[in-house]
């Protein structure tokens, strides 16, 4: 990870990048299916050149903007805040899922987090504990309801001031990241802190391009979840807040009517939330 001084743009994106980057993805993309994307991507291009018209003087500013993005380390966050919706919404439909339903995973998930036991609360600071408390709880079922033992709830979700922990500097490193371990019937109970909305990293060019058309650079509260369980597929989502600001506006649109949560005042006063996954089964 990039080590920061400071939490701005440039270097929660380069840690977003090296931490991509340490990925090395690949993919089995034939030459065929490869080629028929690349033409449809540089004729929409050249549609939208002569549609608008754009000027040498346009060109060239994209061009920098281009370099721009690299240097600050900000592809992760463009891609995922402006395109990741889309490539979601085609990967749910073209797999064919039926359960919960799924969302972006943004470019600030960490394997590998600690885990916890299916009752238990987040690992944060004692100053995370003076913003407001939530409990999350629920079940992880399959497609006919049956509780599924050996599922795991993995969340991870900003702090109160909207910082992610390895993203920006100060932030014991798991601090809101977890990975919970159901109990025989796939229920879980997770004392975390109510997420704020927060704005992406708006000092570099991500923020210069939302900048330029008027845009707000907000996304509501959220949490981030990836549940999995053994001979069931994967789902990675993200829950809002009813009535939460920026849920109707979010800047990566990725909020969708199914993932809203009306937390409620439990017998403690405490907001607490019921949410069930239900999870397909391998293809």
């Amino acid at each position: 990870m990039t080590t920061m001084e400071n939490p701005t743009a440039h270097g929660s994106g380069n840690a977003a990048t090296d931490k991509f980057k340490s990925e090395r993805v690949t993919s089995d993309t034939s030459v065929e299916r490869a080629s028929a994307i690349y033409k449809d991507l540089l004729d929409a291009l050249a549609g939208i050149v002569d549609k608008h018209q754009v000027t040498y003087d346009e060109y060239r500013v994209l061009k920098q903007w281009l370099i721009d993005v690299g240097e600050y380390g900000e592809w992760p966050l463009w891609l995922d805040v402006f395109l990741e919706h889309e490539i979601e919404k085609v990967h749910y439909n073209r797999k064919g899922f039926t359960g919960t339903k799924g969302s972006i995973e943004g470019p600030y998930y960490v394997p590998d987090s600690p885990k916890l036991p299916s009752k238990c609360t987040m690992p944060m600071r004692e100053k995370d504990k003076v913003a407001p408390p939530l409990v999350f709880k629920g079940q992880v079922t399959d497609l006919e309801g049956n509780g599924l033992p050996g599922a795991t709830v993995e969340l991870w979700h900003a702090d109160e001031e909207g910082f992610y922990s390895q993203f920006a500097p100060g932030i014991p490193e798991w601090n809101l990241r977890g990975t919970v371990e159901v109990d025989e019937n796939g229920n879980f109970e997770i004392t975390t802190l109510e997420p704020a909305p927060y704005q992406i990293p708006s000092d570099g060019p991500t923020g210069w391009f939302i900048k330029s058309y008027g845009g707000h650079p907000w996304r509501p509260a959220h949490l981030h979840l990836m549940v999995k369980a053994p001979g069931k597929r994967t789902i990675t989502t993200q829950l809002y807040f009813q009535g939460g600001e920026w849920v109707e506006d979010d800047v990566a649109t990725a909020v969708k009517p199914e993932l809203i949560l009306d937390p409620q005042p439990n017998a403690d006063g405490v907001a607490e939330v019921t949410y069930n996954f239900v999870l397909d089964p391998e293809a």
